[in-house]
């Protein structure tokens, strides 16, 4: 039944998609069900949408001024001015980011509308076309607009100069050494990028390190944190933390004690026990945090709180408060849900000690943060530490708590149904709202983006078309039920490429999947690369794509963490999780079948254009299919650690959570069993793998 004139209308104003082609390229209409509660999500009206459609046009004209702005520098820009009429606007003036202001006069009017009863009065602003790169703000009486001057490509850095650069991408919590507490931490990263160096690395992408829960039990998966704007503690290395050097010994003997506890319970079991490993390290963090500060490093926290400003209190208080009355906002009492109320600043005041506490933590992580990254361009790497920034946050944390305006409510964010997830995904995570993120002039994403580029040579974007659109699933529904809706691209990217540029970071989006071809082709534009899977690149045909039509702006890999490690993938150890999982929408036979085919196509072309002999083993494949990579004109080449160690076992099945153990298998060997970060740094395999992705092969 097709959707009522004015509903269907409404839905096009918020960017709310009616009908998409999914992944088969069949045409899909979405219901009206679907519509009205996405709609409602975003605050809409959807009871009378004539009335609803009246509204949204009115609504600018009830505004002196935009909330924001975003252009790209050397292009003039117009900006909408609204008063009543009658009435002179106040001066005009344009604050740059330098502290310097330009006047501006005042345009004449363009047109009158009636609202609210009363006549306004709309001018056309031209901002200059010379405005250099970053935040200014327009402003006329107490009316101010956010305008964003962005580059208009970002493309590589300088410092990885005009060659292929190539580098290891790694689960940080499951390369654990002999002195991590179960889980691998930023000491073990700054290890492994040294390490990688020496190899001819330039980066380490590393899993998104963004903050979990205070206390356990924590959420294993590192794409549902409870806030992407701080990173978690749980990577934190105790004894690298200054002021342990000093404790008295028996503070000493109780971090020490805690230490060997866990030693003993984890160093040898064959998963990742996030919880036994936090619960411990909190302690012995709070004895570390108890001991005091000397003048100079207290004088170094307060430039750090200073610098973090509200949005570090607001994350402290929420893990104080979330300590107390658990992980989820929504089960708190209500006066404590609204992060802006007296209640709150009055559980501040009550739990200064903890929040102090929490902020600490902050502080002492972006300082073995900082560590890293300079480990890793000391020791040689033109690029460093790669984060990797999630999709989105967990619906009871920190971020949808703080910034709960930003946020919608009764949807949750997935993907449609396509050929690797047949019945859709569901990821549990509230989506930013296009017109909360505009009405907060993208602060959150730029404050976001800036605090992972702080100490980091580049950013990994995941699910990078969800800046173009979203898959929204109204809650109760199943994947399938969602539609997409629109964002703004391109002030979202371009205040990314702003902070990039600043940061002299490369940004890779991950674009597999269901993607538009615009989407792509207006990355390519902005100078953000995307990413290729070598099992996933085909020409129209289904064919294997010829490495030499490969994307030079890309971030070139044989695998990825939602798919087993090359040595497993190749025995097609996905179907029979799948199988196992019942994920399958056909016959396993027959899965399986067209899974070989499929594998052996890639493995004719590697074998063309390679040398690679039939009968080659295991270890000689893999390489082979990365010695495949350099033969593409791809800019950046990706190794996935656990196919540089012989791993088999998959990190994360795409449409589990419990079923299977998703993002809690340690890094292992060929045969299965968890391997040291030590095992890492000594492994020929790995060198011998490094080695052929640092040459550069000619195509035959």
């Amino acid at each position: 039944m097709p959707l009522p004139p004015a509903l269907a209308r409404l839905a096009t104003v918020y960017g709310v998609d009616t009908a998409y082609e999914d992944w088969q390229d069949q045409p899909v209409d979405v219901p009206e069900t679907t519509i009205v509660r996405v709609l409602t999500a975003m605050g809409v009206d959807v009871a009378d949408p004539e009335a609803a459609l009246v509204e949204q046009e009115a609504a600018p004209w009830r505004r002196v001024l935009p909330p924001a702005v975003v252009t790209v520098a050397g292009e003039a820009v117009a900006v909408d001015l609204h008063t009543p009429d009658g009435e002179e606007p106040p001066a005009l003036r344009l604050d740059l980011e330098d502290g310097s202001s330009r006047d501006l006069a005042t345009p004449r009017p363009g047109g009158t509308r009636e609202v609210d009863g009363a006549a306004v009065v709309r001018r056309s602003v031209r901002l200059p076309d010379d405005l250099p790169l970053g935040y200014h703000e327009l402003v006329t009486g107490d009316a101010r607009c956010r305008v964003v001057v962005t580059p208009p490509v970002l493309g590589l850095p300088p410092s990885l100069g005009e060659r292929h650069g190539w580098g290891f991408a790694t689960q940080l919590y499951s390369v654990r050494s002999r002195q991590s507490w179960g889980v691998g931490d930023l000491a073990d990263l700054a290890d492994l990028a040294v390490w990688s160096a020496g190899l001819g690395a330039d980066y380490v992408l590393v899993n998104p390190l963004h903050a979990a829960e205070p206390v356990a039990p924590l959420e294993p998966s590192p794409y549902l944190p409870t806030t992407r704007r701080f990173p978690n503690p749980l990577y934190l290395r105790v004894e690298r933390v200054p002021e342990y050097a000093d404790l008295p010994a028996e503070d000493r003997a109780v971090v020490d004690g805690l230490a060997a506890d866990v030693h003993t319970a984890l160093d040898d079991l064959d998963a990742i026990d996030r919880d036994t490993s936090w619960t411990a390290k909190r302690r012995a963090l709070r004895v570390v945090h108890d001991a005091g500060l000397t003048p100079g490093r207290r004088l170094a926290l307060e430039a750090f709180v200073a610098r973090e400003g509200a949005s570090l209190t607001e994350l402290a208080t929420w893990r104080a408060l979330a300590a107390e009355h658990g992980p989820d906002f929504r089960q708190w009492p209500t006066d404590l849900q609204d992060a802006h109320g007296p209640a709150v600043a009055a559980a501040r005041e009550e739990l200064a000690d903890e929040v102090a506490f929490e902020v600490w933590l902050q502080w002492v992580l972006d300082e073995q943060l900082a560590t890293a990254q300079g480990a890793a361009t000391g020791a040689g790497m033109a690029l460093g530490t790669m984060h990797d920034l999630a999709v989105g946050v967990h619906p009871g944390g920190a971020d949808a708590w703080r910034l709960r305006e930003a946020y919608a409510e009764g949807v949750r964010v997935g993907a449609p149904p396509d050929a690797f997830n047949q019945r859709g995904q569901d990821w549990g995570q509230p989506p930013w709202t296009p017109t909360g993120l505009e009405a907060t002039g993208y602060e959150p994403f730029r404050e976001m983006v800036a605090a992972l580029l702080r100490h980091a040579g580049g950013v990994r974007i995941d699910h990078v078309i969800g800046l173009f659109r979203l898959w929204w699933v109204p809650e109760g529904g199943s994947p399938a039920d969602g539609t997409y809706v629109r964002y703004d691209h391109a002030a979202i990217i371009g205040v990314l490429c702003l902070e990039a540029q600043r940061a002299g970071a490369v940004v890779v989006g991950e674009d597999l999947g269901v993607v538009e071809d615009s989407a792509r082709a207006y990355l390519l534009e902005r100078g953000v690369l995307g990413t290729s899977i070598l099992w996933f690149e085909r020409d129209e045909d289904g064919d294997p794509l010829p490495a030499q039509e490969w994307r030079e702006l890309c971030l070139a890999s044989v695998t990825t963490h939602d798919l087993p490690p090359s040595a497993g993938y190749l025995t097609g150890s996905h179907v029979d999780l799948r199988e196992r999982l019942d994920l399958l929408t056909r016959p396993a036979a027959e899965e399986r079948a067209a899974d070989e085919a499929e594998r052996a196509t890639w493995l004719s072309e590697v074998r063309r254009q390679t040398g690679l002999a039939e009968g080659a083993g295991v270890e000689q494949v893999v390489e082979a299919l990365h010695a495949y990579l350099t033969l593409t004109p791809s800019r950046l080449r990706n190794v996935a650690l656990t196919d540089a160690v012989g791993d088999r076992r998959t990190q994360n099945q795409p449409g589990t959570s419990d079923e299977y153990a998703n993002w809690r298998v340690p890094l292992s060997g060929p045969d299965e069993r968890p391997i040291s970060l030590e095992d890492v740094l000594t492994s020929t395999r790995a060198r011998s793998l490094a080695r052929v992705i640092s040459t550069q092969q000619d195509a035959p």
